[in-house]
């Protein structure tokens, strides 16, 4: 709940709060919660928009690629061998990467092709008369672009790092903003359950910021925590911990950065996620091998897997085909391998086969792209980014109605009320939790050190103690 208001975020004021004797000190908090709403909120609306969109993914593509499914056939459809070549012909210099098996046997076949400078092209083709009716680089997709933009705003993997930076300070926003929400000696509900709408002025902002920062701050707080493990710093930080104690996975189901999709499987947005790398075999090399594509088609098309369903070439003649239903309702996704040479299935690997640290955070993903439970989980997204939106723009409309003239406007500080042990456990545990928190707060205080404390002017015009 970003107050960004130089008042207090409750009638009562911080007067009561203050004087109160307790374990925290309510000014600290309230301090906190200004200086990460600040820095927070333009991060915090970006991030909303786009990945409220981003939660339609699904009805977005299958919008934009209706012109290539529910085709005219008027014989049976030509092999996925036939389908292949002419897909890697459309490129120039190309490499097969993935086929994908088509929903409907009247759907465009997508082939994933690398071209001679690394570039990754979906081209859709005919089933039957194999023409080609559209291609278009993978980072060209909308919702490709939309995801790039929500993952690193960007600006690359710097911008990886803002927006994980953006998170972990949001956390704090969140869990401080329920602090001081907590009724403190108020009489009724109005303006801790529901807003006072004809208040007006003051009363009306704090109520709209109050309340809403309360019905909306559970699922906020789920979708920044659910978010973390594709963090960069976060991430790397909990594989290393997965690594010592013993419980890492051999194929972790998501990425760490958009560097880390690019290194592992970069040949499908999708695919990216699943961390295997297939070097891709031209059509000459793939028809050598004992199984064809057109074979391996056959014998996973009576599974029924989940789709979107990847079909991985073999990193070499003769080596293992890699068969991905990578859905975005990862409890539904299933990894098949088959013996290149004979066909036979040599491993699969359903949800419940992998390790329970991988069913919750891919529990935890798919919720958190809005497609563990279809349009009820949808709607929850957009609710919470519509809140998140709203708290920032009503947030930011109190800091700007009562910020004081030459001043930022942060809460004054004062002295500690509370317990400085029990405050600096409560930073360090953040910090711990928050690699990148921490570092950050360090950061800051060593800038408080070195240079605001030569600039009374400046830590003035912060709000912060002057030395």
């Amino acid at each position: 709940m970003t107050d960004l208001s130089t008042k207090s975020s409750g009638d009562t004021g911080p007067g009561k709060a203050l004087s109160a004797k307790g374990w925290l000190d309510y000014r600290t908090i309230w301090r906190w919660h200004f200086y990460a709403g600040l820095f927070c909120v333009p991060f915090i609306v970006a991030l909303a928009i786009s990945g409220a969109l981003y939660l339609f993914k699904p009805q977005v593509e299958a919008f934009i690629d209706r012109p290539y499914d529910h085709l005219v056939l008027t014989g049976p459809a030509a092999d996925a061998n036939a389908q292949a070549l002419a897909a890697l012909a459309a490129v120039p210099d190309g490499t097969l990467r993935t086929y994908i098996l088509p929903e409907e046997a009247d759907d465009a076949v997508r082939v994933l092709v690398r071209d001679g400078q690394g570039a990754v092209w979906r081209v859709y083709v005919h089933p039957q008369s194999l023409e080609v009716l559209h291609k278009i680089r993978e980072e060209d997709r909308l919702m490709q672009q939309i995801k790039k933009f929500h993952g690193e705003l960007l600006l690359g993997d710097n911008g990886s790092l803002f927006v994980e930076l953006a998170a972990c300070w949001g956390i704090v926003m969140v869990v401080s903003g329920l602090y001081l929400w907590w009724p403190r000696g108020q009489q009724g509900w109005a303006g801790v359950l529901y807003p006072r709408l004809t208040a007006g002025g003051r009363t009306f902002w704090r109520d709209l910021h109050a309340v809403v920062g309360l019905w909306v701050s559970f699922l906020a707080l789920f979708l920044l925590l659910t978010g973390l493990p594709w963090a960069s710093v976060w991430g790397e930080a909990f594989k290393t911990v997965r690594k010592a104690t013993g419980t890492a996975a051999v194929q972790q189901d998501w990425t760490t950065s958009r560097r880390a999709e690019r290194a592992g499987h970069d040949a499908h947005d999708h695919a990216e996620a699943d961390g295997m790398h297939h070097a891709g075999l031209s059509m000459d090399d793939m028809m050598v091998g004992a199984v064809s594509l057109t074979e391996v088609v056959a014998r996973v098309t009576p599974l029924n897997l989940a789709a979107p369903v990847l079909i991985n070439l073999p990193a070499s003649v003769g080596g293992n085909w890699a068969v991905r239903s990578m859905t975005a309702n990862r409890p539904n996704r299933v990894a098949i391998d088959l013996d290149g040479s004979t066909g036979t299935m040599v491993r699969r690997e359903d949800f419940g086969d992998r390790h329970v640290i991988d069913r919750v955070v891919g529990i935890g993903i798919a919720a958190h792209e809005g497609q563990l439970f279809g349009w009820v989980n949808q709607a929850l997204g957009v609710v919470a980014a519509l809140g998140l939106v709203l708290l920032s723009v009503s947030g930011a409309v109190m800091w700007w109605k009562r910020r004081p003239a030459g001043a930022l406007g942060a809460p004054p500080p004062l002295r500690l009320k509370g317990s400085p042990a029990v405050m600096g456990m409560i930073l360090l545990g953040f910090a711990l939790f928050l690699p990148l928190l921490g570092a950050s707060v360090i950061l800051v205080a060593l800038i408080d050190l070195v240079i605001l404390r030569q600039v009374p002017v400046a830590r003035r015009w912060l709000g912060l103690r002057l030395a």
